[in-house]
C-alpha cells in the first residue's frame, strides 16, 4: 500500500509517498480501508518541529519517531 511519510523535519518538500507493508490487525483492532488522507495541524508542526520542546517530548530529536502523515481520513 501507499503511504506519505517524512523521515526529516523541515518545509512540505521533506514528505515522501512511497510503498508501505499492509499493517495486519492485532487484538480489537480494525483495518479500514482509506479512501481519503489529509495532513493536519498535528502533522504540519510535528513535521517542521517549529518547538524544540516538541522533539524532547518524544517526537525525535533529529528526525521524526513515527514517520507516518495523515491522521484524519475517510474510509470506506
Amino acid at each position: 500500500m501507499k503511504a506519505v511519510v517524512c523521515t526529516k523535519y523541515g518545509p512540505p518538500d521533506v514528505l515522501k509517498l512511497v510503498e508501505v507493508e499492509k499493517p495486519t490487525p492485532q487484538g480489537k483492532q480494525i483495518l479500514i480501508k482509506v479512501h481519503a488522507s489529509s495532513i493536519n495541524a498535528a502533522d504540519w508542526h510535528m513535521m517542521r518541529a517549529d518547538m524544540f520542546l516538541v522533539r524532547l517530548m518524544g517526537g525525535g530529536l533529529l528526525r521524526p519517531k513515527d514517520p507516518r502523515t495523515g491522521r484524519d481520513l475517510a474510509g470506506r
